[in-house]
Protein backbone atom coordinates (compact mmCIF):
# COMPACT_ATOMS: atom_id res chain seq x y z
CA UNK A 1 0.00 0.00 0.00
CA UNK A 2 1.34 3.71 -0.86
CA UNK A 3 0.83 6.13 1.60
CA UNK A 4 1.43 9.79 0.82
CA UNK A 5 0.12 12.40 3.60
CA UNK A 6 0.31 15.72 4.00
CA UNK A 7 4.19 16.07 4.97
CA UNK A 8 5.21 19.68 5.20
CA UNK A 9 7.06 20.86 1.78
CA UNK A 10 10.48 21.72 1.95
CA UNK A 11 12.16 24.27 0.12
CA UNK A 12 13.79 21.68 -2.76
CA UNK A 13 10.33 19.86 -3.25
CA UNK A 14 8.45 23.35 -3.58
CA UNK A 15 11.23 24.65 -6.01
CA UNK A 16 10.79 21.17 -7.82
CA UNK A 17 6.63 21.33 -8.00
CA UNK A 18 6.49 25.13 -8.72
CA UNK A 19 9.54 24.96 -11.75
CA UNK A 20 7.51 21.95 -13.81
CA UNK A 21 6.70 24.21 -16.97
CA UNK A 22 2.56 23.20 -17.00
CA UNK A 23 2.12 25.04 -20.46
CA UNK A 24 4.90 22.86 -21.88
CA UNK A 25 3.24 19.50 -19.84
CA UNK A 26 -0.14 20.26 -21.63
CA UNK A 27 1.78 20.98 -25.17
CA UNK A 28 3.24 17.35 -25.04
CA UNK A 29 0.25 15.66 -23.84
CA UNK A 30 -1.83 16.83 -25.80
CA UNK A 31 0.30 16.13 -29.07
CA UNK A 32 0.37 12.21 -27.82
CA UNK A 33 -3.38 12.93 -27.61
CA UNK A 34 -3.89 14.06 -30.55
CA UNK A 35 -1.94 11.25 -32.28
CA UNK A 36 -4.22 8.90 -30.56
CA UNK A 37 -7.12 9.97 -31.97
CA UNK A 38 -5.90 10.52 -35.54
CA UNK A 39 -4.66 6.68 -35.02
CA UNK A 40 -8.66 5.96 -34.02
CA UNK A 41 -9.73 7.49 -36.82
CA UNK A 42 -7.39 5.77 -39.12
CA UNK A 43 -8.41 2.63 -37.22
CA UNK A 44 -5.12 1.52 -36.64
CA UNK A 45 -5.56 0.22 -32.70
CA UNK A 46 -2.46 -1.20 -32.65
CA UNK A 47 -0.93 2.35 -32.54
CA UNK A 48 -3.18 3.55 -30.67
CA UNK A 49 -2.25 0.96 -27.49
CA UNK A 50 1.58 2.39 -27.98
CA UNK A 51 0.79 5.35 -27.59
CA UNK A 52 -1.25 5.44 -24.78
CA UNK A 53 1.63 3.14 -23.08
CA UNK A 54 4.04 6.15 -23.86
CA UNK A 55 1.42 8.84 -22.45
CA UNK A 56 0.81 7.03 -19.21
CA UNK A 57 4.39 6.40 -19.01
CA UNK A 58 4.89 10.16 -19.28
CA UNK A 59 6.47 12.07 -16.71
CA UNK A 60 4.37 15.50 -18.28
CA UNK A 61 0.68 13.09 -17.73
CA UNK A 62 1.58 11.93 -14.27
CA UNK A 63 2.31 16.05 -13.11
CA UNK A 64 -1.08 17.07 -14.62
CA UNK A 65 -3.20 14.09 -13.20
CA UNK A 66 -1.61 14.56 -9.83
CA UNK A 67 -2.37 18.36 -10.65
CA UNK A 68 -5.87 17.85 -11.18
CA UNK A 69 -6.88 15.38 -8.11
CA UNK A 70 -5.06 18.06 -6.06
CA UNK A 71 -6.63 20.91 -7.57
CA UNK A 72 -10.47 20.22 -8.02
CA UNK A 73 -13.12 20.56 -5.17
CA UNK A 74 -12.33 16.64 -3.83
CA UNK A 75 -9.17 17.66 -3.26
CA UNK A 76 -9.80 17.54 0.60
CA UNK A 77 -11.28 14.46 0.35
CA UNK A 78 -9.75 11.51 1.49
CA UNK A 79 -10.18 8.03 0.39
CA UNK A 80 -10.84 4.99 2.64
CA UNK A 81 -6.96 5.74 3.63
CA UNK A 82 -7.17 8.84 5.01
CA UNK A 83 -4.65 10.31 3.29
CA UNK A 84 -4.81 13.25 1.29
CA UNK A 85 -1.30 15.22 -0.91
CA UNK A 86 -1.25 18.78 0.59
CA UNK A 87 2.24 20.58 0.28
CA UNK A 88 4.60 20.39 -2.82
CA UNK A 89 6.58 17.26 -1.36
CA UNK A 90 3.49 15.27 -1.14
CA UNK A 91 2.94 15.90 -4.77
CA UNK A 92 6.41 15.32 -5.93
CA UNK A 93 6.63 12.01 -4.31
CA UNK A 94 3.04 11.73 -6.04
CA UNK A 95 4.18 11.87 -9.06
CA UNK A 96 7.09 9.38 -8.63
CA UNK A 97 4.73 6.81 -7.16
CA UNK A 98 2.19 6.42 -10.28
CA UNK A 99 3.96 3.60 -11.73
CA UNK A 100 1.79 0.53 -12.95
CA UNK A 101 3.80 -2.51 -12.05
CA UNK A 102 2.35 -3.80 -8.65
CA UNK A 103 -0.69 -1.16 -9.21
CA UNK A 104 -3.55 -2.47 -7.12
CA UNK A 105 -6.92 -0.30 -6.39
CA UNK A 106 -7.89 0.08 -2.75
CA UNK A 107 -11.85 0.22 -2.30
CA UNK A 108 -13.74 2.88 -2.28
CA UNK A 109 -15.16 4.86 0.69
CA UNK A 110 -19.31 5.13 0.12
CA UNK A 111 -21.12 7.91 1.08
CA UNK A 112 -24.76 9.01 -0.12
CA UNK A 113 -25.65 12.32 -0.85
CA UNK A 114 -29.75 13.54 -1.38
CA UNK A 115 -31.60 13.14 -5.00
CA UNK A 116 -34.23 15.27 -6.22
CA UNK A 117 -36.63 12.55 -5.16
CA UNK A 118 -35.73 12.52 -1.53
CA UNK A 119 -33.91 9.33 -2.19
CA UNK A 120 -30.59 8.76 -1.70
CA UNK A 121 -27.39 8.97 -4.28
CA UNK A 122 -24.85 6.43 -3.56
CA UNK A 123 -21.14 8.09 -4.22
CA UNK A 124 -17.84 6.14 -4.13
CA UNK A 125 -14.62 8.13 -3.06
CA UNK A 126 -11.68 6.42 -4.33
CA UNK A 127 -8.18 7.27 -2.23
CA UNK A 128 -6.16 10.46 -3.44
CA UNK A 129 -3.74 7.48 -5.48
CA UNK A 130 -6.40 5.69 -7.10
CA UNK A 131 -7.75 9.00 -8.46
CA UNK A 132 -4.40 10.17 -9.72
CA UNK A 133 -3.86 6.61 -11.59
CA UNK A 134 -7.82 7.70 -13.22
CA UNK A 135 -6.97 10.88 -14.69
CA UNK A 136 -3.76 9.46 -16.11
CA UNK A 137 -5.28 7.25 -17.75
CA UNK A 138 -8.36 9.31 -18.67
CA UNK A 139 -5.72 11.32 -20.62
CA UNK A 140 -5.19 8.42 -22.80
CA UNK A 141 -8.94 7.30 -23.21
CA UNK A 142 -10.40 10.77 -23.97
CA UNK A 143 -9.27 10.69 -27.56
CA UNK A 144 -10.75 7.56 -28.33
CA UNK A 145 -13.75 8.20 -26.01
CA UNK A 146 -14.26 11.66 -28.30
CA UNK A 147 -13.17 10.17 -31.55
CA UNK A 148 -16.11 7.38 -30.96
CA UNK A 149 -18.00 9.51 -29.87
CA UNK A 150 -22.11 9.95 -31.03
CA UNK A 151 -22.52 13.27 -33.31
CA UNK A 152 -25.28 14.40 -30.21
CA UNK A 153 -23.56 13.23 -27.33
CA UNK A 154 -23.04 16.15 -25.10
CA UNK A 155 -22.03 15.27 -21.16
CA UNK A 156 -18.70 14.65 -19.77
CA UNK A 157 -16.90 15.80 -23.11
CA UNK A 158 -14.54 18.41 -23.79
CA UNK A 159 -16.16 21.60 -25.00
CA UNK A 160 -19.60 20.68 -24.92
CA UNK A 161 -22.36 21.39 -21.74
CA UNK A 162 -26.11 21.23 -21.17
CA UNK A 163 -26.14 24.40 -23.33
CA UNK A 164 -25.50 22.48 -26.17
CA UNK A 165 -27.96 19.87 -25.61
CA UNK A 166 -30.71 22.45 -25.25
CA UNK A 167 -29.50 24.06 -28.21
CA UNK A 168 -29.59 20.60 -30.24
CA UNK A 169 -33.34 19.50 -29.28
CA UNK A 170 -34.28 23.12 -30.22
CA UNK A 171 -33.03 22.52 -33.57
CA UNK A 172 -34.77 19.30 -33.88
CA UNK A 173 -38.20 20.41 -32.12
CA UNK A 174 -39.12 23.81 -33.53
CA UNK A 175 -39.35 24.06 -37.28
CA UNK A 176 -43.07 23.53 -38.70
CA UNK A 177 -42.09 20.04 -39.60
CA UNK A 178 -40.35 18.93 -36.75
CA UNK A 179 -41.27 15.85 -35.08
CA UNK A 180 -44.09 16.09 -32.59
CA UNK A 181 -43.43 13.27 -30.19
CA UNK A 182 -40.71 12.77 -27.65
CA UNK A 183 -39.27 9.63 -26.11
CA UNK A 184 -37.60 10.89 -22.82
CA UNK A 185 -35.36 7.84 -21.44
CA UNK A 186 -33.91 7.57 -18.29
CA UNK A 187 -31.42 4.47 -17.53
CA UNK A 188 -32.12 2.61 -14.08
CA UNK A 189 -28.72 3.44 -12.14
CA UNK A 190 -26.69 3.29 -14.88
CA UNK A 191 -23.07 3.88 -12.87
CA UNK A 192 -24.25 0.96 -10.83
CA UNK A 193 -25.46 -1.46 -13.39
CA UNK A 194 -23.08 -1.40 -16.15
CA UNK A 195 -21.91 -5.08 -17.25
CA UNK A 196 -18.22 -5.45 -15.98
CA UNK A 197 -17.45 -7.95 -18.99
CA UNK A 198 -18.67 -5.99 -21.56
CA UNK A 199 -16.42 -3.02 -20.08
CA UNK A 200 -13.30 -5.34 -20.22
CA UNK A 201 -13.93 -6.53 -23.81
CA UNK A 202 -15.02 -3.04 -25.44
CA UNK A 203 -12.72 -0.34 -23.09
CA UNK A 204 -9.51 -0.02 -25.17
CA UNK A 205 -7.37 0.45 -22.02
CA UNK A 206 -4.83 -1.59 -20.17
CA UNK A 207 -6.95 -4.31 -18.53
CA UNK A 208 -5.01 -5.31 -15.28
CA UNK A 209 -5.52 -1.71 -14.58
CA UNK A 210 -9.65 -1.43 -15.48
CA UNK A 211 -10.19 -4.67 -13.71
CA UNK A 212 -8.43 -3.16 -10.33
CA UNK A 213 -10.76 -0.43 -10.09
CA UNK A 214 -14.01 -2.48 -10.73
CA UNK A 215 -13.31 -4.96 -8.88
CA UNK A 216 -12.05 -2.64 -5.81
CA UNK A 217 -15.21 -3.18 -3.86
CA UNK A 218 -16.42 -0.06 -1.16
CA UNK A 219 -16.41 0.19 2.79
CA UNK A 220 -19.93 0.75 4.15
CA UNK A 221 -19.70 2.18 7.51
CA UNK A 222 -16.78 0.03 8.29
CA UNK A 223 -18.10 -3.35 6.32
CA UNK A 224 -16.27 -3.92 3.00
CA UNK A 225 -18.29 -4.95 -0.08
CA UNK A 226 -17.37 -5.93 -3.09
CA UNK A 227 -18.10 -5.05 -6.42
CA UNK A 228 -20.16 -6.78 -8.53
CA UNK A 229 -20.66 -4.99 -10.87
CA UNK A 230 -20.73 -1.42 -12.91
CA UNK A 231 -18.21 1.53 -12.82
CA UNK A 232 -18.25 3.70 -9.72
CA UNK A 233 -20.52 6.74 -9.50
CA UNK A 234 -17.67 9.20 -8.34
CA UNK A 235 -14.35 8.29 -10.16
CA UNK A 236 -12.10 10.19 -12.26
CA UNK A 237 -13.01 8.36 -14.93
CA UNK A 238 -16.23 6.70 -14.50
CA UNK A 239 -18.34 9.45 -16.80
CA UNK A 240 -15.60 8.61 -19.89
CA UNK A 241 -16.60 5.07 -19.20
CA UNK A 242 -20.01 5.44 -18.93
CA UNK A 243 -20.12 7.73 -21.86
CA UNK A 244 -18.00 4.66 -23.61
CA UNK A 245 -20.75 2.42 -22.75
CA UNK A 246 -23.99 4.23 -24.55
CA UNK A 247 -21.89 5.28 -27.73
CA UNK A 248 -23.71 3.90 -30.55
CA UNK A 249 -26.77 4.11 -29.26
CA UNK A 250 -27.77 7.05 -31.92
CA UNK A 251 -26.83 4.89 -34.61
CA UNK A 252 -29.26 1.90 -33.68
CA UNK A 253 -32.36 4.49 -33.17
CA UNK A 254 -31.17 5.92 -36.71
CA UNK A 255 -31.39 2.19 -38.04
CA UNK A 256 -34.57 1.10 -36.47
CA UNK A 257 -36.54 3.23 -38.18
CA UNK A 258 -38.24 2.31 -41.26
CA UNK A 259 -37.28 3.80 -44.26
CA UNK A 260 -37.68 7.72 -44.75
CA UNK A 261 -38.69 8.04 -41.23
CA UNK A 262 -36.32 10.03 -39.62
CA UNK A 263 -35.59 10.79 -35.83
CA UNK A 264 -33.54 12.66 -33.33
CA UNK A 265 -31.63 11.82 -30.66
CA UNK A 266 -30.18 14.04 -28.17
CA UNK A 267 -28.27 12.66 -24.96
CA UNK A 268 -26.25 14.13 -21.94
CA UNK A 269 -24.97 11.60 -19.69
CA UNK A 270 -27.53 8.58 -19.36
CA UNK A 271 -30.84 11.01 -20.00
CA UNK A 272 -31.63 11.19 -23.63
CA UNK A 273 -34.70 11.97 -25.95
CA UNK A 274 -35.76 10.72 -29.44
CA UNK A 275 -37.91 12.79 -31.37
CA UNK A 276 -40.35 11.07 -33.90
CA UNK A 277 -43.32 12.09 -36.23
CA UNK A 278 -45.46 9.87 -34.47
CA UNK A 279 -45.94 7.80 -31.01
CA UNK A 280 -46.42 4.68 -33.17
CA UNK A 281 -42.77 4.69 -34.97
CA UNK A 282 -41.37 5.49 -31.16
CA UNK A 283 -43.10 3.24 -29.59
CA UNK A 284 -43.11 0.54 -32.09
CA UNK A 285 -39.31 0.51 -33.66
CA UNK A 286 -37.11 2.98 -31.48
CA UNK A 287 -38.18 1.83 -27.74
CA UNK A 288 -37.15 -2.27 -28.59
CA UNK A 289 -33.97 -1.20 -30.27
CA UNK A 290 -33.08 1.17 -27.19
CA UNK A 291 -33.91 -1.65 -24.97
CA UNK A 292 -31.74 -4.19 -26.86
CA UNK A 293 -28.37 -2.26 -27.21
CA UNK A 294 -28.98 -0.81 -23.50
CA UNK A 295 -29.41 -5.16 -22.09
CA UNK A 296 -26.18 -6.09 -23.92
CA UNK A 297 -24.27 -3.51 -21.60
CA UNK A 298 -26.19 -4.98 -18.79
CA UNK A 299 -29.08 -1.79 -18.26
CA UNK A 300 -32.40 -1.11 -18.56
CA UNK A 301 -34.67 1.83 -18.56
CA UNK A 302 -36.67 3.28 -15.73
CA UNK A 303 -40.30 2.15 -16.26
CA UNK A 304 -41.31 5.33 -13.94
CA UNK A 305 -39.30 7.56 -15.54
CA UNK A 306 -39.42 6.91 -19.15
CA UNK A 307 -42.16 7.95 -21.47
CA UNK A 308 -43.39 9.37 -24.72
CA UNK A 309 -45.02 12.71 -24.57
CA UNK A 310 -46.84 14.94 -27.30
CA UNK A 311 -45.18 18.38 -27.62
CA UNK A 312 -48.04 20.96 -27.16
CA UNK A 313 -48.03 19.03 -23.24
CA UNK A 314 -44.37 19.90 -22.68
CA UNK A 315 -41.61 17.48 -21.09
CA UNK A 316 -38.61 18.80 -18.99
CA UNK A 317 -35.11 18.10 -20.12
CA UNK A 318 -32.06 18.79 -17.86
CA UNK A 319 -33.77 21.21 -16.15
CA UNK A 320 -35.78 23.02 -19.03
CA UNK A 321 -39.46 22.55 -19.74
CA UNK A 322 -39.93 22.30 -23.55
CA UNK A 323 -43.40 23.25 -25.02
CA UNK A 324 -44.89 24.17 -28.57
CA UNK A 325 -47.46 26.17 -28.67
CA UNK A 326 -48.70 26.78 -32.31
CA UNK A 327 -45.37 26.81 -34.50
CA UNK A 328 -43.61 27.97 -31.84
CA UNK A 329 -41.04 26.17 -29.83
CA UNK A 330 -40.80 27.72 -25.98
CA UNK A 331 -38.08 26.85 -23.67
CA UNK A 332 -38.32 27.74 -20.09
CA UNK A 333 -36.57 26.96 -16.83
CA UNK A 334 -38.70 24.30 -15.33
CA UNK A 335 -41.25 24.95 -12.42
CA UNK A 336 -39.34 22.51 -10.24
CA UNK A 337 -36.14 24.21 -11.13
CA UNK A 338 -37.51 27.82 -10.23
CA UNK A 339 -38.83 26.34 -6.89
CA UNK A 340 -35.94 24.32 -5.90
CA UNK A 341 -34.39 27.71 -6.38
CA UNK A 342 -36.44 30.48 -4.40
CA UNK A 343 -36.32 27.30 -1.70
CA UNK A 344 -32.13 27.10 -1.52
CA UNK A 345 -32.42 31.30 -1.41
CA UNK A 346 -34.69 31.36 1.18
CA UNK A 347 -32.93 28.73 3.40
CA UNK A 348 -29.53 30.87 3.23
CA UNK A 349 -31.18 34.05 4.00
CA UNK A 350 -32.88 32.69 7.43
CA UNK A 351 -29.20 31.20 7.85
CA UNK A 352 -27.28 34.54 8.17
CA UNK A 353 -30.36 36.91 9.19
CA UNK A 354 -28.50 37.21 12.51
CA UNK A 355 -25.03 37.21 11.04
CA UNK A 356 -23.02 39.34 8.87
CA UNK A 357 -24.83 40.24 6.38
CA UNK A 358 -22.17 40.60 3.67
CA UNK A 359 -21.37 36.81 4.15
CA UNK A 360 -25.38 36.26 2.87
CA UNK A 361 -25.07 38.63 0.22
CA UNK A 362 -21.88 36.20 -0.98
CA UNK A 363 -23.43 33.25 -0.67
CA UNK A 364 -27.01 34.49 -2.38
CA UNK A 365 -24.39 35.85 -5.15
CA UNK A 366 -23.24 32.18 -5.92
CA UNK A 367 -26.15 30.67 -5.85
CA UNK A 368 -28.10 33.28 -7.65
CA UNK A 369 -25.64 33.56 -10.48
CA UNK A 370 -24.93 30.12 -11.05
CA UNK A 371 -28.71 29.80 -11.41
CA UNK A 372 -28.88 32.51 -13.98
CA UNK A 373 -25.90 31.93 -15.92
CA UNK A 374 -27.11 28.04 -16.63
CA UNK A 375 -30.78 29.35 -18.13
CA UNK A 376 -29.89 32.89 -19.46
CA UNK A 377 -29.89 30.82 -22.96
CA UNK A 378 -33.34 30.14 -23.12
CA UNK A 379 -36.78 32.26 -22.70
CA UNK A 380 -36.39 32.86 -18.88
CA UNK A 381 -37.01 36.76 -18.66
CA UNK A 382 -40.31 36.12 -16.74
CA UNK A 383 -38.32 33.35 -14.32
CA UNK A 384 -35.73 35.70 -13.67
CA UNK A 385 -38.61 38.22 -12.68
CA UNK A 386 -40.20 35.94 -10.17
CA UNK A 387 -36.36 35.15 -8.56
CA UNK A 388 -35.44 38.86 -8.44
CA UNK A 389 -39.45 39.40 -6.58
CA UNK A 390 -38.59 36.65 -4.07
CA UNK A 391 -35.21 37.86 -2.77
CA UNK A 392 -36.75 41.26 -2.94
CA UNK A 393 -39.43 40.41 -0.53
CA UNK A 394 -37.46 37.93 1.90
CA UNK A 395 -34.60 40.60 2.19
CA UNK A 396 -37.28 43.21 2.88
CA UNK A 397 -39.19 40.84 5.76
CA UNK A 398 -35.42 39.51 6.69
CA UNK A 399 -34.68 43.92 7.54
CA UNK A 400 -38.40 44.73 8.87
CA UNK A 401 -37.50 42.03 11.61
CA UNK A 402 -34.08 43.13 11.79
CA UNK A 403 -35.29 46.35 12.78
CA UNK A 404 -38.56 46.94 13.58
CA UNK A 405 -38.61 50.61 15.04
CA UNK A 406 -37.60 52.17 12.09
CA UNK A 407 -39.59 53.65 9.49
CA UNK A 408 -39.75 51.98 5.61
CA UNK A 409 -37.99 55.08 4.29
CA UNK A 410 -35.15 54.25 6.66
CA UNK A 411 -34.52 50.68 6.12
CA UNK A 412 -34.99 52.14 2.09
CA UNK A 413 -32.43 54.45 2.59
CA UNK A 414 -29.98 52.10 4.86
CA UNK A 415 -30.05 48.84 1.82
CA UNK A 416 -31.78 49.97 -1.21
CA UNK A 417 -29.46 52.98 -2.14
CA UNK A 418 -25.65 52.44 -0.43
CA UNK A 419 -24.78 50.96 -4.13
CA UNK A 420 -25.71 53.93 -5.76
CA UNK A 421 -28.39 52.73 -8.12
CA UNK A 422 -32.09 53.04 -6.20
CA UNK A 423 -32.95 49.25 -5.79
CA UNK A 424 -30.30 47.11 -5.63
CA UNK A 425 -29.54 45.55 -1.96
CA UNK A 426 -26.06 46.51 -0.57
CA UNK A 427 -23.90 46.44 2.44
CA UNK A 428 -21.27 48.62 3.75
CA UNK A 429 -18.60 46.63 5.66
CA UNK A 430 -14.84 47.62 6.49
CA UNK A 431 -12.49 44.37 6.28
CA UNK A 432 -8.96 44.55 7.09
CA UNK A 433 -9.12 48.95 7.44
CA UNK A 434 -10.93 48.92 4.06
CA UNK A 435 -14.37 50.17 3.43
CA UNK A 436 -16.11 47.49 0.78
CA UNK A 437 -19.64 47.85 -0.41
CA UNK A 438 -21.60 43.78 -1.27
CA UNK A 439 -24.50 44.41 -3.41
CA UNK A 440 -27.14 41.13 -3.88
CA UNK A 441 -26.96 40.84 -8.26
CA UNK A 442 -30.25 41.34 -9.79
CA UNK A 443 -30.98 38.20 -11.80
CA UNK A 444 -32.69 40.08 -14.69
CA UNK A 445 -29.28 41.80 -15.31
CA UNK A 446 -27.60 39.10 -16.31
CA UNK A 447 -29.80 38.77 -19.39
CA UNK A 448 -30.49 36.44 -22.19
CA UNK A 449 -27.79 35.22 -24.46
CA UNK A 450 -28.30 32.88 -27.09
CA UNK A 451 -26.09 30.16 -27.41
CA UNK A 452 -24.09 28.78 -30.20
CA UNK A 453 -24.31 25.20 -30.52
CA UNK A 454 -21.02 22.97 -31.07
CA UNK A 455 -20.75 21.92 -34.24
CA UNK A 456 -21.58 17.77 -33.75
CA UNK A 457 -18.55 16.07 -35.15
CA UNK A 458 -16.15 18.82 -33.75
CA UNK A 459 -13.49 17.06 -32.30
CA UNK A 460 -10.62 18.69 -29.64
CA UNK A 461 -8.04 16.45 -30.39
CA UNK A 462 -8.16 16.34 -34.11
CA UNK A 463 -5.87 19.15 -35.98
CA UNK A 464 -8.34 20.43 -38.03
CA UNK A 465 -10.73 21.40 -35.67
CA UNK A 466 -7.96 23.62 -33.30
CA UNK A 467 -8.79 27.23 -34.56
CA UNK A 468 -12.36 26.33 -34.33
CA UNK A 469 -12.43 25.46 -30.39
CA UNK A 470 -10.20 28.57 -30.00
CA UNK A 471 -12.88 30.57 -31.21
CA UNK A 472 -15.16 29.17 -29.14
CA UNK A 473 -12.57 29.73 -26.12
CA UNK A 474 -12.05 33.36 -26.48
CA UNK A 475 -14.67 35.01 -29.09
CA UNK A 476 -17.55 35.55 -26.73
CA UNK A 477 -19.60 38.17 -28.85
CA UNK A 478 -21.69 36.84 -31.69
CA UNK A 479 -20.55 40.05 -33.78
CA UNK A 480 -16.86 38.90 -33.56
CA UNK A 481 -17.95 35.74 -34.40
CA UNK A 482 -19.83 36.90 -37.72
CA UNK A 483 -16.80 39.00 -38.53
CA UNK A 484 -14.29 35.91 -38.23
CA UNK A 485 -16.44 33.19 -39.90
CA UNK A 486 -16.87 35.83 -42.66
CA UNK A 487 -12.95 36.28 -42.73
CA UNK A 488 -12.54 32.76 -43.15
CA UNK A 489 -15.28 32.35 -45.81
CA UNK A 490 -13.41 35.16 -48.25
CA UNK A 491 -10.32 33.87 -47.47
CA UNK A 492 -11.37 30.20 -48.33
CA UNK A 493 -12.98 31.79 -51.47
Amino acid sequence: MIRLGGVRSSTSAEIRWRSIDWKKAEREVRRLQMRIAKAVKEGKYGRVNSLQWLLTHSFYAKALAVKRVTSNQGKHTPGVDGVVWKGARAKIEAIKALRQHGYKAQPLRRTYIPKKDGKMRPLSIPTMYDRAMQALYKLALAPVAETTADRNSYGFREGRSCADAVAAAFNALSKPNSATWVLEGDITGCYDNISKSWLMEHIPIEKRILRQWLEAGYVDKGIAYPTKKGTPQGGVISPTLANMTLDGLERIVRKSVPWRSRVNFIRYADDFIITGKSKTILQKYVLPAVKQFLSERGLQLSAHKTKITYIRDGFTFLGQTFRKHGNTLRIIPSKQGVLALVRKAGAVIRKYRNGPIHLMIRKLNDLLRGWANYHRHVVASEAFSRVDNYVYEQLWRMVRKKHPHKSKEWLSKKYWTMAGKKGIFAVKTRLKNKVKIYQIIRVCSIGIRRHRKIKADANPYLPEYGKYFWIRRHVKEAKLWRELTARQMRLAL
